[in-house]
């Protein structure tokens, strides 16, 4: 049997364990995930965490798609990992934590985490693909991974899943592809967001990098000043804090909840 907890950071849940004593056989690792993250045939959920030890930091993760495959960063992830150190006394309420995009910081603020993201690079604005149903125009940025943006003035109607699939394997965006965010700019400054996740190869209730791109390409092409609320599909909010010079952005925070939803024992069933 394996412990386990499971949180939710704006309807994006995932299952964390505690790895530091390498319980888990690095083999069997991309299976296991998969089979874990199953839904209504196990746990179910979007991700996966592993919480190990770091030389250079209070712990070091790894993060799993719901696929078994590796992803660098997940902003609603790392609010989840953060919460779930704190909580298991690895970490104190001010921490930093090691990920394939660098050094990630956070700040505890009861159920909700504020954490610094890495500063994002390749913003490119206003270009064309060439899908199926002819060009579109989209914006893209790396947040920590890559996602493109596409502005719509009705999220309700928008393809997330079809074209969100196209694109995110569309050639442009080489052999690991890119997320694909929907975005809509309401009159009162907010912005309402929905993400096709590579890896998930669905839409998810949220997505933290997603929203970061999301709200730095619209502060971008409409000089909004931060902090952007951003709308998730599960109706959660995210605050986007950011400073911005010419075409560059830096001092990123996401700012949002960490609900822890349970914690259990993993039986062989799970991943079986």
């Amino acid at each position: 049997m394996k412990y386990f907890y499971k949180l939710s950071g704006s309807g994006n849940d995932f299952i964390i364990i505690d790895n530091r004593n390498r319980e888990i056989a690095e083999k069997q690792l991309p299976e296991f995930i998969a089979s874990v993250c199953r839904r209504k045939m196990s746990v179910g959920a979007d991700g996966l965490i592993l919480i190990e030890n770091s030389d250079t930091a209070d712990f070091k993760w790894r993060f799993f798609n719901s696929d078994g495959s590796n992803a660098e960063m997940c902003g609603n992830g790392a609010r989840c990992a953060a919460r779930f150190a704190y909580i298991n006394g690895i970490a104190g309420p001010e921490l930093s934590f090691e990920t394939e995009a660098g050094i990630i910081s956070a700040q505890i603020i009861n159920d909700r985490v504020k954490i610094k993201m890495p500063d994002p690079t390749d913003l490119r604005t206003d270009y064309s693909l060439e899908l199926e149903k002819g060009s579109l125009s989209v914006s893209s940025i790396n947040t920590g991974v890559p996602h493109v943006v596409i502005e719509t003035e009705n999220i309700e109607n928008a393809e997330v899943v079809k074209l969100g699939r196209e694109i995110r394997f569309h050639r442009e965006f080489g052999q690991d592809g890119t997320n694909v965010n929907f975005v809509c700019r309401q009159k009162d400054g907010t912005i309402v967001n929905r993400t096709y996740e590579r890896g998930v190869e669905d839409e998810t209730l949220a997505c933290g990098t997603g929203c970061i791109a999301s709200a730095l390409v619209t502060a971008y092409k409409s000089g909004a000043d931060s902090p952007i609320t951003v709308i998730t599909r599960s109706g959660g909010r995210l605050m986007i804090h950011y400073k911005a010079k010419d075409d560059r952005f830096y001092d990123i925070y996401l700012e949002g909840d960490a609900r822890i939803i349970y914690k259990g024992e993993l039986w062989e069933d799970a991943w079986h």
